[in-house]
């Protein structure tokens, strides 16, 4: 295998979503964050928080009304950290994995 070859399973979207983020280790502290780019099987966002490899987060992304011609969209995820890079202005990227998603139902939302 040559260095630097691609070893994405699914296309990638680059899209700069808002998402909030609950690091299963710290019950209930809720981050905002927004998506780098974004595919059915993982995502790339930038947060100002610490994540460890491996970990499991929980995070919703909301698809804007732009994109779904219709209300604001969330959809709940449960993934897994697989990698860290330092960003600028102190904020770190992580690249997780999804392992499950659900769409939030309208009535959650405004809840």
């Amino acid at each position: 295998m040559v260095d630097g070859a691609e070893r994405r399973e699914a296309r990638r979207f680059t899209m700069s979503l808002p998402m909030r983020v609950y690091p299963r280790e710290s019950k209930g502290r809720e981050m905002e964050a927004h998506t780098r780019d974004v595919s059915y099987r993982g995502l790339f966002f930038v947060a100002d928080a610490n994540f460890k490899v491996g970990s499991e987060i929980e995070f919703v992304i909301t698809l804007p009304q732009q994109l779904t011609r219709s209300g604001d969209v969330n959809i709940r995820c449960l993934g897994e950290v697989v990698r860290i890079e330092p960003t600028e202005k102190g904020k770190v990227g992580i690249a997780a994995k999804i392992s499950r998603y659900e769409f939030v139902p309208a009535a959650a939302n405004a809840a």
